[in-house]
């Protein structure tokens, strides 16, 4: 890809199936905005009008590099992001790992440390409800990722072109995650464009690997992320991951599995002799598929608890023969994956794996043999936090503003975000902070023609700078 000057953006309408060159600049512009919900708060200072245009244009920019996962295009990114945030005034570095050959960019906007008191140029209602309790000015990180997968079949636009038209904004990426990356920058730089300046800390951290189990941000956990930011370790943070801007409040623990089944082979004219490892496996799976696991500490726990199989390979002996279809079967390997809540155990899983198996092929295949086994793969631990934690609250106040008062924020376990992983849970298992998932983007997640609906983009910019305010200001 390659620089240009003020050609760099390219606006589209839809026209048919696919957008088409934008006769006006109009085409990006939200009416959705409740007049009521959207007066800024009282006081001296104004919450600050975001200008869509700029966000839109900021995020095509940041679709247009191509940083497929473990190439170099992290680092292009990773630089560009540490470059915006210096150009915004914000302390930022790159952040080298894996022998240098990757890197995550970290800004930090310093705040004055000062305690909240009355003497606050905003007004005192739109303080913390820790902050006020308090009088201690309270820190935020925001952590996003700017690896993508690579682009599948089946687009029918250029993946980094970072087209948008009235409704949407297209590119590999863009759900998972850039749009997040871009809301958090454009609302630290809507606040400092305005003059607003934060007691607390507001760290950004944009890091890569999140698609090989979260390497990034565990590089910034064990380099010592306190030594990274100059200062304590951040009171909340934001995982912008793709929820729809709903408040993801747990999500589930991830498992890969193997699972071989040891039969009998017979020829098939004496298959009544045999134990058929393939009839097996065939029982065995709607069993798994189904199956949830015990210990879980509440209804919604046990709610994000899932088993799918994803690979199955039924042949004869070890190594899988399969030139002789007259036997029957001996050998099936199967590989799925699990997920589990906060407070159950991988080691708990496999008990439960163990009792589905015996339970479902003790009396039909009588001689059968199990081996399980986990499979060593890059995974992301659980994460929970309370829907009355402070960080929460602020989110869904925030929400309420912008969307109108009589919009409730759907907040909790939801599916499909409760099945996925996320660096959420490195920061709140290895750090112990807590935290909230929310981003714009996740309906039109990781499949042909990825993009976002521009409303949430906007939106999530506006939540994130009532966020900042609240907790920070």
């Amino acid at each position: 890809m390659t620089e240009s000057d003020s050609n760099l953006f390219i606006h589209l309408t839809v026209s048919g199936d696919s957008p088409s060159p934008a006769t006006s600049s109009s085409s990006y512009a939200l009416n959705h905005d409740n007049a009521d919900a959207n007066k800024p708060p009282r006081g001296k200072w104004q919450l600050p009008e975001i200008n869509e245009k700029e966000c839109l244009d900021f995020l095509s920019r940041l679709i247009q590099i191509k940083s497929y996962t473990k190439t170099a295009g992290e680092l292009e990114a990773t630089q560009f992001m540490a470059d915006a945030m210096k150009e915004i005034g914000l302390e930022s570095d790159v952040f080298p790992f894996d022998s240098g050959t990757r890197q995550n960019a970290i800004g930090r906007w310093h705040g004055t440390g000062t305690t909240t008191d009355s003497s606050s140029s905003v007004d005192s209602t739109s303080s913390s409800p820790d902050a006020a309790e308090t009088g201690k000015a309270k820190t935020l990180l925001f952590n996003g990722h700017l690896d993508t997968n690579p682009v599948s079949a089946g687009w029918t636009i250029d993946p980094w072109a970072g087209y948008y038209d009235d409704e949407f904004i297209y590119g590999i990426g863009v759900s998972n995650m850039k749009s997040g990356c871009a809301a958090y920058y454009c609302a630290v730089k809507a606040l400092k464009d305005s003059g607003w300046t934060p007691r607390g800390d507001v760290v950004l951290t944009f890091v890569v690997g999140e698609l090989q189990g979260g390497v990034g941000t565990v590089a910034i956990i064990n380099d010592g992320l306190s030594a990274a930011i100059q200062g304590p370790l951040p009171d909340y943070f934001i995982n912008c991951e793709p929820s729809d801007i709903r408040a993801i409040t747990m999500h589930a623990e991830s498992l890969i599995f193997e699972l071989t089944l040891v039969g009998i082979t017979r020829h098939m004219s004496a298959r009544e002799e045999a134990v058929d490892a393939i009839l097996a496996a065939c029982k065995l799976i709607p069993r798994l598929t189904a199956m949830k696991f015990s210990n879980a500490p509440s209804e919604e726990h046990r709610r994000i608890n899932r088993c799918h199989i994803g690979v199955v390979h039924g042949a004869l002996g070890p190594d899988l023969d399969e030139w002789r279809p007259p036997q029957v079967a001996d050998y099936v390997k199967i590989q799925g994956s699990a997920r589990y809540a906060p407070g159950q155990t991988q080691e708990g899983d496999a008990d439960d794996y163990g009792d589905y198996i015996q339970n479902g092929t003790k009396r039909p295949f009588q001689g059968l043999r199990y081996t399980l086994k986990p499979v060593d793969y890059p995974t992301m631990p659980a994460f929970q936090v309370s829907r009355d934690a402070t960080i929460v609250q602020s989110l869904n106040k925030a929400y309420s503003q912008v969307r109108g008062p009589g919009e409730t924020q759907p907040t909790g376990a939801l599916p499909p975000s409760c099945f996925y992983g996320s660096d959420a849970g490195h920061l709140y298992k290895r750090l112990g902070m807590q935290g909230i998932v929310c981003g714009p983007g996740g309906r039109y997640n990781t499949r042909p023609d990825e993009k976002v609906d521009i409303v949430d983009y906007i939106d999530a910019v506006k939540m994130f700078v009532r966020v900042i305010v609240d907790i920070c200001g």
